[in-house]
């Protein structure tokens, strides 16, 4: 009976982590897919912004300023925060460049 402890103790531990990895797993490819889709969204809204400043007649310091932004924290890297934060700046230099068109 002393034997066979050890093996049930063994065989709970080893459900319980299986339970735990199958309920963690969805939502660290959740969150990680979700980190992914975020900075293709800034990098394009960034790639989007520079089109618009090399297509512009004239210079916008406060377009050029957001889209340095952008892309200084692009550099940085981080999070899906971060890459929302970096695509809201890229976008709202794209608009002033449009406006100027």
């Amino acid at each position: 009976m002393a034997q066979t402890l050890p093996i049930w103790l063994a065989g709970g531990l080893l459900l319980v982590g299986a339970g735990f990895v199958t309920t963690l797993l969805p939502r660290w490819r959740a969150r990680d897919r979700a980190r992914r889709t975020a900075w293709s969204t800034a990098r394009a809204e960034i790639d989007g912004a520079a089109v618009s400043r090399d297509a512009a007649a004239t210079r916008v310091p406060e377009a050029e300023r957001l889209l340095n932004r952008a892309e200084l924290i692009a550099a940085g890297r981080g999070g899906p925060a971060a890459a929302r934060e970096a695509a809201e700046h890229a976008r709202r230099a794209d608009r002033l460049w449009r406006g100027q068109a």
